[in-house]
């Protein structure tokens, strides 16, 4: 499979996963994204006494972006660098990529645990080999996990002997 059929499955399964999301009575609950396996925020609720100083400073833009962050981590894995690009594009969010990067850095997000997902959702719409899953996972122009994580995420999926 090619990296832009990769991308655009990828977009068509997050835009229908977020019909589904916006859909589902967990997002009016405040359940949903800010619950997403792997995913807690280096943002304890204001009042706990332990609140992180760069947590407590978090603008507007960058509250929200934790927020959009949270979506997209509920519904498909990616990893930093790609989460900090979809937010930050135009075709994205639009978020300044420097709200975006405070924003993703501000979450505890175990990058393996993705990897190993987006692995997961490669190999349900195609086969790969274990070194073709492992590219496709590390590419720039793919997921953009490191060449640690990528190989992690395939070997879990199941694509590596």
């Amino acid at each position: 499979m090619n990296l832009k059929m990769a991308f655009a499955y990828r977009a068509v399964l997050f835009a229908a996963a977020l019909s589904v999301a916006a859909c589902s009575p967990e997002s009016e609950a405040g359940g949903g994204a800010g619950n997403a396996a792997g995913v807690t925020q280096n943002n304890p609720a204001a009042g706990d006494e332990d609140v992180p100083e760069q947590a407590a400073k978090l603008t507007g833009p960058q509250k929200n972006a934790v927020r959009s962050a949270k979506q997209y981590l509920s519904i498909s894995g990616f990893s930093r660098d790609g989460l900090i690009q979809q937010l930050s594009s135009s075709a994205g969010d639009g978020y300044d990529v420097a709200d975006a990067t405070v924003a993703v850095d501000s979450l505890d997000v175990d990058w393996n645990e993705n990897a190993a997902k987006s692995a997961k959702q490669y190999l349900s719409i195609s086969g790969f080999s274990c070194d073709g899953l492992i590219v496709q996972l590390s590419s720039r122009a793919g997921d953009k996990y490191t060449m640690s994580q990528a190989t992690y995420g395939a070997r879990q999926a199941g694509a590596c002997s």
